[in-house]
């Protein structure tokens, strides 16, 4: 068995979407960031490339190459997927949390965990995100940013 642990943040901007989880979240501000900038998949790659020993979504994604330049974050975890195939990994289950003062989560966490699965090509039942606010301190309870935190368990493959 192998644990990885994720995180990351971006911070709130106009004329941008809210991508969260690969959901598109209506609210009036977006997420900044070389791709999509989903703080909750980049949290959850970092996560399994942690437990993985293959570093993080910078080496393997570099903000300095254009072709990761607004790039979709879920094709992204689809090819840490494809990693942890090459690699022999199996994923026993990912536990995440968004932090956000806004806006509110929990009417898309469902969506976002069905997504997660869907690229990790396993159950839905391995995958847990929860959501909380910092009751109004630091730079999310400002309203600045999301941040997101994940952790992975990682079981090697039997043959």
């Amino acid at each position: 068995m192998k644990v990885g642990i994720g995180y990351d943040v971006h911070a709130l901007g106009e004329k941008r979407k809210l991508i969260i989880g690969g959901v598109t979240i209506p609210y009036e501000k977006g997420l900044l960031g070389h791709s999509d900038a989903d703080v909750l998949l980049h949290a959850v790659m970092d996560s399994l490339l942690g437990a993985m020993g293959k570093g993080d979504i910078g080496k393997l994604f570099p903000d300095t190459d254009d072709a990761y330049k607004d790039a979709d974050s879920r094709l992204l975890l689809r090819r840490v997927h494809e990693l942890m195939e090459e690699n022999g990994f199996a994923l026993g289950n990912i536990d995440a949390v968004i932090i956000a003062q806004k806006p509110k989560m929990s009417p898309y966490i469902d969506e976002m965990k069905k997504n997660i699965a869907h690229d990790l090509r396993t159950d839905v039942s391995k995958i847990n995100i929860k959501a909380t606010t910092t009751e109004n301190l630091g730079f999310e309870g400002r309203g600045e940013g999301i941040g997101a935190q994940c952790i992975c368990l990682l079981e090697t493959k039997e043959n």
